[in-house]
């Protein structure tokens, strides 16, 4: 018996157009899964579905918007009838705004109202809540499905500078554990999985220098990771697949998965 098969597997990823998002898409099309990747960037959502089809895989890009539940529903309909009926989500959306970054001259108590709601809309709103409900429900009528949320390192001990982003991460947590109980017993699995430090286009600016060096902040968090240094993106598709795959996880739910090179394991 192969544990991670996907095979008759349905991902929707969305947020496949990022960085560990499309990795994740890869890995899972790699395992069998026919694969939905959903975002807002067409160009390079069709990239990303040439790779995997280049790869042999099955895959297709669906334009949607995570803020919207009218956009997910077209979507999800548009997937149902070109794949079949979703049995795996990855929520990989999500991201820190700049402007809730304390830092300098800037002090908690000027973050605007607005700006720490909007961080809090990426990364809960538009990052679970309304994707887990609009396909979960499916899941949950049909009796199977595993749903896959990324957390963060700063979601278990905040970070100094991002206040927002951590605390919507540990809000993450918070909801993929209620939802783990929630479903359960409908033998719908809901996880997560913590990244450490794997270089992206939201995080690039904060950790390297124009001449690629490493920026202090860099130097920090290498000095802080026992394995010293970052992640690469396809680090993260054995653990997605092993969450993914009922047949090696069918007992694991309510879990946090980290994959931080050991980040979390020290403090100083």
């Amino acid at each position: 018996m192969n544990l991670f098969d996907l095979k008759n597997e349905v991902a929707v990823v969305i947020g496949g157009t990022g960085v560990l998002g499309g990795a994740l898409a890869e890995g899972l099309a790699a395992a069998g899964a026919a694969v939905a990747i959903l975002g807002r960037s067409a160009e390079r959502g069709e990239q990303r579905v040439k790779k995997i089809r280049d790869a042999g895989g099955r895959a297709e890009f669906v334009s949607a918007d995570a803020m919207s539940r009218d956009s997910l529903q077209k979507a999800h309909a548009q997937i149902e009838k070109s794949l079949g009926p979703v049995t795996i989500l990855v929520n990989a959306a999500g991201g820190n705004d700049p402007k809730v970054t304390v830092v300098g001259d800037q002090k908690f108590e000027k973050i605007a109202l607005e700006d720490w709601r909007a961080n809090f809309d990426l990364n809960l709103v538009g990052g679970v809540l309304l994707p887990c409900q609009e396909f979960g429900p499916g899941m949950v009528a049909r009796g199977k499905g595993s749903i896959i949320n990324i957390a963060s390192v700063s979601a278990h001990t905040p970070l100094s500078r991002v206040v927002a982003y951590s605390a919507s991460k540990a809000a993450v947590l918070s909801l993929t554990q209620f939802l783990s109980r929630e479903w359960a017993t409908k033998n719908v699995r809901v996880n997560s999985l913590t990244p450490g430090f794997f270089p992206a286009e939201q995080n690039r600016k904060l950790l390297f220098n124009e001449d690629g060096t490493p920026t202090p902040r860099a130097q920090s968090i290498l000095g802080h990771t026992p394995m010293g240094r970052f992640g690469d993106s396809t680090e993260l598709i054995g653990a997605a697949i092993f969450l993914a795959s009922a047949k090696a996880s069918g007992f694991v739910t309510g879990t946090d998965i980290r994959v931080d090179g050991g980040f979390l394991s020290q403090t100083i």
